[in-house]
């Protein structure tokens, strides 16, 4: 049975596991408890990867019902923005960094105004602006949310860690090629040519300070 439950996952098991997609944090918001299978002795909260892979899945397949100009892709903490911006290019969304502009959209004076038929939130509580705005004209609201996040205002959730680095680049690596084939766009994982490396924020080096005089 447990053979049969991982053929019918987007990916095989031991990827979700090795990039860390269902380890969560030490604190549970109430709405975020159905989504959670057990707790780890250290605290950490573990997600259920079948919920996970399920709603990965359902995310995609609701992006793909909209044409890609009305969609919008936010993302403001630094492992988030690489991987969330490739996933905006790959479908055709438009992609906002950091905070979202207060009135972008319910403000039809403001320059920058535009009217989205559904956002795709990275984190809740970094991107509590964008979930307000859209509140506010009841745009469907799709979010990735850690156990910590708030899911007030959030439409459909797609339960994991979106902290960390290997994890959001998966997730939107998956989202992308499951937005792709929902389209038609092409068929077969395999017609998908990105890699998930493509999605990974890159780490930034630091070269060794140098006493003065060498």
């Amino acid at each position: 049975m447990e053979e049969e439950k991982q053929e019918e996952l987007l990916t095989e098991q031991n990827n979700y596991l090795e990039t860390g997609i269902h380890i969560a944090t030490k604190t549970r918001s109430p709405g975020m408890k159905r989504f959670v299978y057990k707790v780890r002795e250290d605290g950490l909260y573990l997600l259920d990867l079948n919920t996970i892979d399920n709603r990965i899945r359902i995310a995609a397949a609701m992006v793909a019902r909209y044409d890609p100009k009305e969609v919008v892709v936010t993302a403001s903490r630094i492992y988030a923005i690489v991987p969330a911006e490739k996933f905006a290019e790959i479908i055709g969304a438009k992609f906002i960094k950091g905070r979202v502009t207060p009135g972008i959209f319910t403000n039809p004076n403001r320059d920058d105004f535009t009217e989205p038929k559904l956002i795709l939130i990275s984190d809740s509580r970094n991107e509590k602006q964008a979930v307000n705005e859209a509140s506010k004209v009841n745009m469907p609201i799709v979010a990735l949310s850690d156990t910590d996040n708030s899911t007030k205002f959030i439409d459909f959730i797609v339960p994991s860690n979106n902290r960390g680095r290997k994890s959001l680049a998966f997730i939107y690596y998956l989202l992308s090629r499951e937005v792709l084939k929902a389209r038609g766009s092409i068929k077969t994982n395999d017609e998908f040519t990105h890699k998930m490396d493509d999605f990974e924020a890159k780490l930034e080096s630091k070269p060794m300070k140098q006493e003065a005089g060498i």
